[in-house]
């Protein structure tokens, strides 16, 4: 387990619990959480043993969004030093979405309470993005002055369409796991009482699963937006290519013949 005071991380069963623990803001993202999660990213990414990755926050909430009492401060600051942080920290956040959505195994955004701001961009940048009844989901920006950031802009539209991303951005409205739900920001709403159960089997369900075929699939679910469908085609031929050459494919189709459950191993 790996802990300081604005992240847990746990290891068990193939799985890492990233969980942020500064309830009493609603686990806002400070420097020093944005600077944590960098770290614990990382190290999820390139430990073989973790094959599935949740990140949820503590009492009961995900992200806050930002700081507010840092965004004061940071006002207070020279023009130029001022703009310095901002770019410094700005590529900070960038580097943990693009560890969220290029990590060759999967990701699972618990949701309890608030999802604001960059906390909403978190919680849709997961590959599933589980919700307690009790969460609910607000962009936030336009409230304080500002234009999204953390990858809303990319997300939103993709997932909501064009105008309803227009309408969260611009009215900053809040949002019910139900009402997220209908309008595609979440995989599945799940009771409060059975929340931590659920995410728990899913995330040892995945971790048990052919991770080696499950990164393909990611990638080119990613690249998908990009490409013409000869270059797709193209894409899924080599990654299949591979995914046959894996113990995992062995396994899979001698256990469907056998008429048992199979034993993946990542491999």
């Amino acid at each position: 387990m790996t802990m300081n005071t604005n992240i847990k991380m746990e290891v068990e069963g193939g799985v890492a619990s990233l969980i942020m623990t500064r309830p009493e803001i609603r686990n806002a993202l400070t420097d020093e959480l944005r600077d944590a999660l960098a770290e614990c990213m990382q190290q999820c990414e390139m430990d073989a043993a973790i094959r599935c990755v949740v990140l949820r926050g503590s009492g009961g909430q995900f992200m806050g969004g930002g700081n507010i009492k840092g965004m004061i401060e940071r006002a207070k600051m020279a023009p130029e030093e001022r703009k310095s942080f901002i770019i410094r920290y700005i590529q900070t956040l960038h580097y943990i979405i693009n560890r969220i959505t290029k990590m060759p195994k999967p990701v699972i955004c618990a949701v309890e309470g608030s999802a604001a701001g960059a906390g909403l961009a978190f919680a849709v940048a997961g590959d599933f993005t589980i919700a307690a009844e009790s969460a609910f989901f607000t962009s936030g920006y336009s409230m304080i002055g500002l234009s999204p950031d953390s990858s809303s802009t990319y997300f939103l539209p993709r997932l909501i369409g064009l105008k309803r991303a227009f309408e969260m951005m611009y009215l900053s409205g809040r949002y019910t796991a139900e009402e997220a739900k209908e309008m595609g920001l979440v995989t599945r709403v799940v009771p409060n009482d059975e929340f931590d159960n659920y995410v728990s089997e899913l995330a040892t369900k995945l971790a048990n699963g052919p991770t080696h075929a499950y990164a393909q699939g990611k990638a080119l679910l990613y690249s998908s937006f990009d490409n013409s469908m000869e270059s797709q085609l193209e894409l899924e031929a080599a990654a299949i290519g591979s995914c046959m050459m894996t113990d995992d494919h062995i396994e899979g189709v001698t256990a469907f013949m056998e008429k048992r459950k199979p034993i993946f191993k990542g491999k």
